[in-house]
């Protein structure tokens, strides 16, 4: 295993402001990985449970093994990690330490890193919230992050521009597949429309700009979601990325992307955690798992393109 410097370790300094990246924009590079390595995410959740199947301890030192096992699994073969930040953000410091180190090993072996922090707050704090994920100089920098719109979407623009300038993505909370978000985000405006549907409209717009060959700006949409998208009004044609969470232990498989997200399947990136991350420690039986996930993917979306 790759020798990693202490999680006591700290940055010596701080970013003074954000930076521009020469890097192309994500939805070109996320369009360019799920064709070479495969359309699929692979979470990074670290939580207690998951340590002790591993027969680790709830501790620096689990989070640790855990954290770059899975990293010298499947970041050179994946085409998207996705680190839940909560799991590491509950150690403190040394936690935020090891989550640094693991975004910057998945990204030198050519994996996108999602960091999942599902940030949202409004002007000065927001920004700083973006400049943490989005910005190069950040000890943190991620290809994208998710983010929760319901303080207005508008809310969400220091994100969005940081993510243009900086060649980033961005992954907005749309409809969640977790059953109490049905309660804001099937709710009707003045309009007509729900929140939801609001939420993708807006992000078609975004991607307007640049969605060749795929938008930069995506939506967070439950897999296992079926029926219940029509009922929400939900155009899920944004040009954009939908990142699917629900595949694998949540009860989704693969055969039911086409269903559930139609047309614009071909931009799904679904998320598997449990899935894939119940095989470990075993670095084989983990690569073996995220490999079938992948493949099984490839043919669904296949299948359904005819």
């Amino acid at each position: 295993m790759t020798a990693h410097p202490s999680p006591d370790h700290h940055p010596s300094s701080r970013p003074s402001g954000p930076q521009r990246s020469s890097l192309p924009p994500f939805g070109a590079r996320l369009r360019r990985a799920m064709d070479e390595r495969g359309p699929l995410c692979v979470g990074i959740d670290p939580h207690a449970s998951l340590l002790a199947d591993w027969g680790l301890g709830d501790d620096i030192k689990g989070l640790e093994r855990f954290t770059y096992t899975v990293v010298e699994a499947l970041a050179d073969r994946v085409a998207v990690l996705k680190p839940q930040s909560a799991f590491f953000e509950r150690f403190g410091s040394r936690g935020i330490a090891v989550l640094e180190q693991a975004v910057a090993d998945s990204r030198a072996a050519g994996a996108l890193v999602l960091m999942d922090a599902k940030r949202g707050d409004i002007g000065s704090t927001m920004a700083a919230y973006a400049a943490t994920y989005l910005d190069p100089a950040s000890p943190l920098f991620s290809d994208a992050v998710t983010v929760s719109p319901y303080l207005g979407y508008g809310s969400l623009r220091p994100a969005l521009d940081l993510a243009r300038q900086s060649g980033t993505g961005v992954f907005v909370l749309a409809l969640t597949s977790n059953p109490e978000g049905a309660e804001v985000q099937h709710a009707v405006r003045a309009d007509g429309a729900s929140v939801a549907a609001t939420m993708l409209d807006h992000l078609k717009a975004e991607n307007a700009r640049d969605a060749a060959p795929m938008g930069s700006y995506g939506a967070v949409v439950g897999a296992t979601l079926g029926d219940t998208l029509a009922a929400a009004g939900a155009d899920l044609a944004i040009g954009g990325p939908l990142l699917a969470p629900g595949i694998g232990a949540q009860g989704a498989t693969a055969a039911d992307l086409p269903k559930v997200f139609g047309a614009a399947v071909a931009n799904v990136v679904p998320n598997v955690s449990r899935g894939v991350l119940k095989h470990g420690p075993d670095v084989a039986a983990l690569r073996e798992s995220a490999a079938r996930f992948a493949g099984e993917v490839r043919d669904a979306v296949a299948s359904a393109r005819g």
